[in-house]
């Protein structure tokens, strides 16, 4: 037997391993602080009520002979690929039921859809990135190009053209540093990847979060992508899914490369290694997309947002720069008095009582930065920025 020794080579996704024992550490050494969490990115306010009650409607279908479903289509079930399709018309996209895939969420996907290209291929992924873009390609053994954001350019890198690849990563809004593309940058990238014959892998799972209509909340929304991009989403952060699993790829039927229709091989990847999304999960996703689920999903997604502007507010008033805060729900931020990455987080816990992410854990670019998340607790949330606030004022 031969063993897969990329795995062995993987250093980014021991990130919130490294971050949960030094909190642990600190916190048996100072049992009695109470330590505010926004590091990770996992949400907290609960389903809404209509997604819940479909879910209930949906197990006591399941408990009848008439109700019941058993083997359903891989590719997810008519009426949610359907609310899907409503959802982006009515943000003026058109798409076809059959380049809807439902899967058990973005993480998956962004893995699994690699199966169709070739090791061979070169990827370019930003930097700082979300580690599982890398982590992915590391143990399949591709080669991988960085393209480095900065400060200077909002974290939101561009096309050079004297670099060529062949699989291309976007992440918009960005994890982890909130920044998000305009359609203008979208169609550079979109250019760019038609003129070297690339494949975009475009993850939308923090959509929901754009409030300004200069930005992008589907890379469909640019002329042309439909020939170059595959869009991946997840109902996690729109919806609180992070325990519910479900999300959707979608891959146009223009998209094709060497003669092969990638919709077409995706869906035959799909029957072949996937028995699709329980049919309870799936009533609960289409849920969301009725009425009155938009309309308590957009209760949940502002008191998100009124996290992130309590943090940016606070970090305003003491003059720290920072991206994202606005249409996503991450902050990233300078490290003050020229810290480093975990030199911040030391500082952080130690003064505040605080946890976050160093941002190097995200990429070498990333030193020197960090990330917070606006998915915690409202008044806990409070409690930080005031916490942040003061010892960053005391530097």
């Amino acid at each position: 037997m031969k063993m897969n020794h990329h795995y062995g080579e993987l250093k980014a996704s021991y990130l919130f391993v490294d971050i949960a024992h030094k909190v642990a550490a600190y916190q048996e050494a100072h049992p009695e602080k109470e330590i505010i969490r926004l590091g990770i990115g996992d949400v907290t306010q609960p389903l809404a009520k209509c997604v819940v009650t479909a879910m209930q409607d949906a197990a006591a279908e399941m408990g009848t002979k008439e109700g019941f479903h058993g083997y359903g289509p891989e590719q997810g079930y008519p009426f949610l690929k359907q609310a899907i399709q409503g959802y982006y018309a009515g943000r003026g996209t058109q798409l076809a039921e059959d380049e809807i895939f439902i899967s058990d969420g973005a993480k998956s996907d962004l893995a699994n859809v690699l199966g169709l290209f070739d090791v061979d291929n070169t990827v370019l992924v930003p930097d700082p990135v979300y580690p599982t873009y890398v982590d992915d390609n590391v143990t399949d053994g591709r080669k991988i190009i960085y393209g480095r954001t900065s400060q200077e350019n909002g974290f939101l890198g561009m096309p050079d053209d004297s670099v060529k690849a062949d699989i291309i990563y976007i992440c918009s809004p960005n994890n982890p540093t909130g920044a998000a593309y305009t359609r203008e940058q979208l169609k550079a990238w979109v250019d760019y990847a038609k003129k070297n014959n690339a494949v975009i892998l475009y993850d939308a799972a923090y959509e929901c979060f754009i409030t300004d209509p200069a930005l992008a909340r589907s890379i469909f929304e640019v002329e042309g992508a439909r020939e170059c991009a595959i869009e991946i989403c997840s109902f996690s952060k729109i919806a609180g899914f992070t325990g519910t699993r479900c999300g959707y790829t979608i891959v146009p039927h223009e998209l094709e490369r060497e003669g092969m229709n990638l919709n077409k091989l995706w869906l035959r990847r799909q029957t072949t290694k996937f028995n699709g999304v329980p049919y309870v999960v799936q009533r609960a996703a289409a849920a969301v997309f009725t009425e009155s689920g938009m309309a308590e999903i957009q209760a949940n997604l502002d008191y998100y947002r009124q996290n992130a502007r309590v943090i940016a507010d606070a970090l305003d008033e003491c003059g720290v720069w920072y991206c994202g805060g606005k249409n996503s729900p991450y902050i990233w931020l300078r490290c003050p008095g020229g810290m480093k990455s975990w030199e911040f987080f030391d500082w952080l816990l130690e003064n505040c009582g605080v946890v976050g992410t160093p941002g190097v854990g995200f990429g070498e670019c990333g030193e020197g930065y960090f990330r917070l998340t606006a998915f915690g607790d409202a008044e806990k949330t409070k409690v930080a920025a005031q916490r942040i606030k003061a010892a960053i004022q005391t530097l």
